[in-house]
């Protein structure tokens, strides 16, 4: 057995997924409406912003992260913004817990 050769497989395994194809899907079709998109963005822009902040230990910005809250408030009442979003989660949730197993397989090396 080949690491690389499974790690393709598993690389392939996720381009053929639900999650990967519905995220795709409503990702490609957002794109296709610039006004959504660049709300998103911001959205994703600010998140990001909050994210690093975080990952550094510094302080939240107050300021940041209550406009991040009203922007995915407001972004939540489209319709297709809010299954963009879920469906995001479980993509994400998916590449979470293929982390984990992997993680989990070799964590008595770490």
């Amino acid at each position: 057995m080949y690491v690389y050769d499974e790690a393709n497989n598993l690389a392939k395994a996720i381009q053929e997924s639900k999650e990967y194809k519905e995220y795709k899907s409503v990702k490609e079709e957002l794109k296709s409406s610039p006004e959504m998109k660049a709300k998103i963005d911001e959205f994703e822009k600010i998140r990001y912003e909050v994210q690093v902040m975080s990952f550094q230990g510094e302080k939240q910005d107050e300021e940041k992260m209550k406009k991040l809250q009203e922007m995915y408030e407001i972004l939540m009442k489209e319709p297709k913004i809010k299954e963009y979003f879920d469906i995001e989660v479980r993509f994400n949730i998916m590449l979470a817990d293929v982390n984990k197993i992997i993680s989990e397989s070799v964590k008595e090396l770490l």
